[in-house]
């Protein structure tokens, strides 16, 4: 899927009507600023895996060729166009965003023995393990490159950003060996597996584009902000979505074992009785996964999910005041929206 294309889904699919004409307007809008620009950062992609071995290159053109939304280099780009049009740096840095989230895809397939992604079967049922561990390395290693071209503080921030995405999947890898119904643990792996990638992105794109600091620690809130938004809706959407809507199989992240806020904070009432749940869960009993997702739904607590994604999303617009009023930050504020807006 093209970037053009992934922006067509977004605007059909997020951003409902109730939203208003304006919102999706602007949204829209995003196709007439920088669909050259992302294009671009799509063809440097294609051209950075290229510079692997096969199969690992066969390996990870797969998972690129199967499109995404590219969140997170339009996010960097816009935040670049806030002060200065798009230049080579930035878009080296937005395909660094992309090769980074695509190597931790490629990672997470191997870990959750995951079977399908984006309605294709993933890199690792066609490749094996091992070649798709490898194809995740040879993008980080090609990010890393693209990323040594930034100021000295934002390529040190991007290892950074490497190490929280690490620790964020180890901590929730631990979580698998010990059921672990605690929610300051689930907000680390949040933190560090989605919530700071968006952040690194949107600095970035900020202090390149020649942004003051006050307008950079903003537009990282933002980032942050997001990042945390849209876990608590990809999370509420696995007990209570509709996938031909989201694309997404009901109680995916359930059945790899991942414990979420929905489950979270409907134990709060029974711990124990939810823990026992979830260890037959663990288990393979296809039975005991619906009878935990009946009682997580009929607590409450994907509305209380759904209302914290809104907060999340109202901290973010509060960040961004601090920009200057332009086009790319009330794209960015829809952008925003639209992502939320896949709860209601």
């Amino acid at each position: 899927m093209t970037f053009a294309a992934s922006i067509h889904a977004l605007h059909d699919t997020a951003v409902p009507e109730r939203t208003g004409d304006r919102s999706a307007q602007r949204l829209a809008d995003v196709r007439s600023l920088i669909t050259r620009e992302m294009q671009e950062v799509e063809a440097l992609i294609g051209e950075h895996i290229a510079r692997g071995v096969a199969p690992a290159t066969d390996s990870a053109k797969h998972l690129f060729d199967s499109g995404g939304k590219r969140v997170r280099p339009m996010a960097l780009l816009l935040a670049h166009r806030c002060w200065s049009p798009v230049d080579d740096k930035a878009r080296g840095l937005a395909a660094a965003a992309e090769l980074v989230h695509m190597a931790t895809l490629l990672h997470d397939d191997v870990i959750d023995d995951g079977d399908e992604r984006r309605g294709r079967p993933t890199s690792r049922r066609l490749w094996g393990n091992a070649v798709s561990v490898l194809a995740g390395d040879l993008l980080l290693v090609e990010a890393l490159r693209l990323g040594s071209t930034a100021a000295p503080v934002t390529w040190q921030e991007l290892v950074a950003t490497l190490g929280k995405l690490v620790d964020g999947e180890v901590v929730q890898l631990r979580g698998r060996l010990a059921v672990s119904l605690d929610e300051a643990t689930y907000f680390d792996i949040v933190r560090g597996k989605t919530a700071s990638l968006f952040e690194w992105a949107l600095r970035a794109g900020a202090r390149e584009g020649g942004a003051p600091e006050a307008a950079v620690e903003a537009l990282g809130a933002f980032g942050a902000h997001i990042g945390i938004a849209f876990q608590l809706v990809d999370d509420v959407l696995d007990y209570d979505g509709d996938p031909s809507a989201t694309g997404k199989s009901m109680l995916a992240d359930l059945a790899e074992g991942k414990v979420t806020l929905p489950l979270i904070r409907a134990a709060a009432s029974d711990r124990e009785g939810f823990a026992a749940l979830v260890a037959e869960v663990r288990t393979g009993d296809a039975d005991a996964a619906q009878r935990l997702a009946a009682r997580v739904r009929a607590s409450g607590a994907c509305q209380r999910v759904r209302d914290l994604a809104r907060d999340e999303t109202a901290c973010a617009l509060a960040a961004l005041q601090v920009v200057p009023e332009c086009r790319p930050r009330e794209i960015l504020a829809d952008v925003a929206r639209g992502l939320a807006a896949r709860v209601t």
